[in-house]
């Protein structure tokens, strides 16, 4: 299957689970489940969650057997969004073309609806352990591991350190620290669900991990380069390409495009449609 097919297929099934488990605008305080869906359902490419199924089917299972943790995950990257957005953070009023959601229902309720979409995402990957042939255990590892990418240490400990960008000298590694804990660390929690739900051995796990981080970094480079030449770059924020150049930062993305593809030689000819996702982020123009 061609990787745009197989893109679009799996799209279709995040959107419609989505859909159906999301709870209705009709249930009180139907204001929160409105904002909720609104910051959702909104048009999103749902790679994180396509990752974890891709992933289980890498290693022979049937995505099914992922999908409420997929769907997790994308709720939790919905969440890492809607707080992305606000005036305190990165003060964007335009998300995927519509209005954000605290232009739409306030700050307050986008505050509460980050936060509520944190804890669905989480309660969404508990529910991955009434699935036929998936370990509690595992499900378990999969908590761990996404709590562990959440904090400090990762996504938390990245935010902070992208609004305080400008005190920061604004170099190579610091840059990449920034991706790595806001991008690269989604991506391999992705992955990762997908390879701990499937029963994935040491070797697996860690090959993913690292095509994860490689991965990311070159999907962030990409669209900080793509801003830039599209004029919609932001001073405030990091962007190795506003910083190093055009055509530094796509030395920088064949590096990482790569190294990428050198983690998937664990999975041979399995990995077909993971090197072809390396192929689009190399030379992706939107």
């Amino acid at each position: 299957m061609e990787l745009g097919d197989y893109l679009k297929e799996k799209k279709k099934i995040v959107d419609e689970y989505l859909e159906n488990q999301l709870p209705s605008e009709k249930i009180n305080p139907s204001l929160i489940h409105r904002s909720i869906r609104y910051s959702v359902l909104n048009g999103g490419k749902r790679l994180r969650p396509i990752l974890t199924m891709m992933t289980a089917e890498l290693l022979g299972k049937p995505y099914q057997s992922v999908l409420p943790a997929a769907a997790g995950i994308e709720l939790i990257h919905c969440f890492s969004l809607v707080h992305d957005d606000l005036p305190c953070m990165d003060d964007d009023d335009y998300r995927r073309g519509k209005l954000t959601s605290h232009k739409v229902f306030g700050e307050g309720i986008a505050v509460l609806t980050g936060d509520a979409l944190l804890v669905m995402g989480l309660d969404f990957i508990c529910n991955n352990a009434e699935v036929e042939g998936v370990s509690k255990e595992s499900v378990l590892q999969v908590i761990k591991k996404v709590l562990d990418m959440l904090g400090t240490r990762k996504m938390l400990g990245g935010q902070v350190e992208d609004i305080n960008w400008q005190f920061r000298e604004q170099n190579h590694n610091n840059i990449l620290d920034i991706y790595l804990k806001k991008t690269s660390a989604l991506i391999c929690a992705s992955l990762e669900t997908g390879a701990l739900l499937s029963q994935a051995n040491e070797e697996e796990i860690s090959s993913l991990s690292q095509f994860g981080e490689n991965i990311g970094l070159a999907f962030q480079i990409t669209d900080d380069l793509l801003d830039l030449q599209q004029d919609k770059k932001d001073n405030e924020k990091p962007s190795y390409p506003a910083i190093f150049g055009i055509e530094k930062s796509k030395e920088e993305i064949k590096e990482y495009c790569n190294k990428a593809k050198e983690n998937l030689l664990t999975f041979g000819n399995r990995a077909e449609l993971f090197y072809k996702l390396v192929d689009y982020v190399q030379y992706r123009k939107e």
